[in-house]
């Protein structure tokens, strides 16, 4: 199986990927009209990315059966388009959590100790303790998380550690908010509520740890960052396009919000360019260069991950944290045919559903002991008529019996 990466990739990876019998091709570098030729080029099976983006012209472009995004968003990644090719889409999920959770709470003490301004005064030679005596402090101070995936949970038991009490919104316990209490250990204070406003209301530091979605996209505006405490602080080291910007440079003037940022809208693509935002140039703004996921621990984790997703792929065609295979059957029936193991049963079955223009949505063909007889199950997107199951059953002397079930 031949691998395409086009982003920069731990040496580990690479080392793994041909220690499971891969051809590997490595051009970190390549993308946009590049990384469609490179695709058609090389003839690769599988591409590997990080945050280069996969759009349809790539994935025309060669034999792509498999793209991997070496991290957890897919947001760069044309699903839709994959979906329509037949081709997977997995990703590595969770294989970052500490990292982004680490800078998150870094970014919260800084905050709080204002350490950048110190900084930057000590350099330019001015000793100001006065200025820089005024910190708050972050115990019995509560934490409100806006997202309660795998970031989120390492947000909750850093959180413990300082002693702040946690409130929580999350999509997942919207229906059952008590089952959060089920993700942590006990002496972990969480508490679940409704909405994102009520959690905005109570916390004296809010972190985003949403995933991107056209629900979320924008969803943190004026009506969360009015209801934030005056001087609390605000801190996104998930996706620059879940936050109003205006909005929140609005609540900085207004609010007095202290907020520190991982992630911003337009940023460059390259990893050293000219950049600039608006929100930066406010007072009590700090910003990193999206470098959430970006340790070394981190790194090596979802190189792991990358390479145990295509192994199992070589090895077994099926996928892991594959994202977007059908949740639900878009069949109507399914037709059970029991049948002796015999070649030729099931192309019988196939031909005459063809003749009869149904769709075979999906199939199961399972053996009994021994190996003589076998039972299909096949996922229709219609009802097939009595005739056509008469001409199936009375067709084949090794089919022993067909019914049909409606899904």
């Amino acid at each position: 199986m031949k691998v395409l990466v086009a982003d920069a990739f731990e040496t580990s990876g690479l080392e793994g990927l041909k220690a499971a019998g891969c051809e590997v091709v490595y051009e970190p570098e390549a993308s946009d009209a590049a990384l469609v030729r490179s695709i058609a080029s090389s003839d690769a099976e599988v591409l590997v990315v990080r945050s280069t983006k996969v759009t349809a012209d790539m994935l025309d472009a060669g034999q792509l059966s498999l793209v991997v995004r070496a991290g957890a968003g897919i947001n760069t990644i044309d699903v839709a388009a994959a979906s329509r090719r037949g081709i997977y889409v997995s990703n590595c999920p969770g294989r970052n959590s500490m990292a982004v959770a680490e800078l998150a709470f870094g970014l919260i003490l800084a905050l709080d100790r204002r350490i950048p301004d110190n900084v930057i005064d000590l350099r330019r030679g001015r000793w100001n303790k006065k200025e820089y005596s005024k910190a708050r402090g972050l115990y019995g101070r509560t934490l409100g998380l806006l997202g309660f995936g795998s970031i989120g949970q390492e947000m909750a038991r850093r959180a413990a550690g300082f002693g702040m009490p946690v409130v929580v919104w999350s999509r997942r316990f919207l229906a059952d908010r008590a089952a959060a209490l089920a993700v942590l250990p006990g002496d972990l204070r969480i508490r679940v509520l409704p909405t994102p406003e009520e959690v905005a209301e109570q916390s004296d530091v809010l972190s985003v740890h949403l995933a991107l979605t056209g629900d979320t996209r924008q969803s943190i505006g004026s009506a969360i960052l009015t209801r934030m405490k005056p001087g609390a602080s605000f801190v996104n080291t998930a996706r620059a396009e879940l936050v109003d910007h205006a909005a929140l440079a609005e609540a900085v003037k207004s609010r007095g919000l202290r907020v520190a940022l991982d992630v911003f809208p337009g940023e460059p693509a390259a990893g050293g360019a000219e950049f600039s935002t608006a929100v930066l140039e406010l007072p009590n703004v700090y910003g990193t260069h999206h470098i959430g996921a970006s340790t070394a621990q981190a790194q090596e984790a979802i190189a792991a991950e990358a390479v145990r997703i295509i192994r199992t792929y070589k090895d077994t065609g099926k996928v892991p944290n594959v994202v977007n295979l059908s949740t639900r059957t878009p069949a109507t029936h399914m037709l059970i045919v029991r049948h002796r193991d015999r070649p030729g049963v099931l192309a019988h079955v196939f031909d005459h559903l063809r003749a009869g223009n149904l769709n075979v949505q999906e199939t199961e063909n399972v053996i009994f002991e021994g190996a003589e007889a076998a039972v299909a199950r096949i996922n229709l997107d219609g009802d097939p008529s009595s005739a056509l199951l008469q001409a199936i059953e009375r067709g084949h002397e090794d089919i022993l019996s067909l019914h049909v079930v409606k899904l």
